[in-house]
Formats: C-alpha cells, structure tokens, sequence
C-alpha cells in the first residue's frame, strides 16, 4: 500500500512566540478581505491588504534582522510558508530601500515616464507636501524622510 500523505507541517522551535502576532495578522487581513469597497475607487480597496502584507513582513523581517530573537530555521520556515515576502525583505537589506512600502513603487513598467513612485520622492524634493501612492496608500516610503 501506499503512503498516507498527511498536511501536517512540523513548526520550528520558536513558533510559539511568533504565533499570536500572526494569526492576529491573519485575521486583520480575512476581515480586510471581506470588507465592502462601497464608494472607494478600486485602487483603495486593496490598501489595507497591502498594509497588513507589510506588517507581516516587516514583522518577521525585525524579529530576525533587527531584533534577533528568531533562528534562521523559523525565519525560513516563515518565508517558505508565506507568512513573510521574501522579495520585499531583500529589497529592505539594501541600502536606500529600507522604508520600501510595496515593491510596485519601484517598478518602472507600473508608472507614467518609465520611472518609480511618487512616494519614493524625498519630502523636502516634493512640489506637493501631502501625497498618496495609487497603489498602496503610502504617503512616504523614501529612505531620506
């Protein structure tokens, strides 16, 4: 016969501090998810999915890089289980983008004139003081601010 495949995922030792803090995460983004986007354009509707994105992220990305209160092993396991995005936390270890919001800001293919975001923008080089990124809400994510 066969071997039963079986869904369970073994947690590496740690997990149970990080724990909470993602599943409360979670949770914001199920109800984030879920929410109505009556009378918001269709834009706003995904700014607190990547708000929470980032937290998670950002999360993750202190508690090994900053803080170093997790193992490799957990910040591994927490990458490869989707709980963080590897590809944001690398951008974050460069210099320059340490305050990265969402990684469409730098994409040039998503922008007017092939360049980056207007958050991107220093607040002293900005013409207007107060300003949105389209695509996920940030007001300021350059790392002179």
């Amino acid at each position: 016969m066969p071997k039963v495949k079986t869904n369970r995922v073994k947690y590496p030792e740690g997990w149970e501090l990080i724990e909470p803090t993602l599943r409360e995460l979670q949770g914001k983004m199920r109800e984030a998810e879920n929410d109505p986007h009556d009378g918001k354009r269709k834009c706003e509707a995904l700014w607190p999915i990547f708000k929470i994105a980032h937290q998670k992220s950002r999360y993750i990305f202190d508690l090994y890089h900053r803080r170093k209160e997790i193992s490799k092993e957990l910040y591994e396991f927490c990458l490869d289980q989707g709980y963080a995005d590897r590809n944001i936390i690398a951008k974050w270890k460069k210099p320059g983008y340490e305050r990265l919001c969402c990684l469409r800001c730098i994409q040039p293919r998503d922008h007017n004139f092939q360049t980056t975001c207007v958050c991107r923008v220093p607040k002293h080089l900005r013409e207007e003081k107060v300003i949105e990124c389209v695509h996920c809400g940030c007001k300021g994510c350059a790392s002179g601010d």
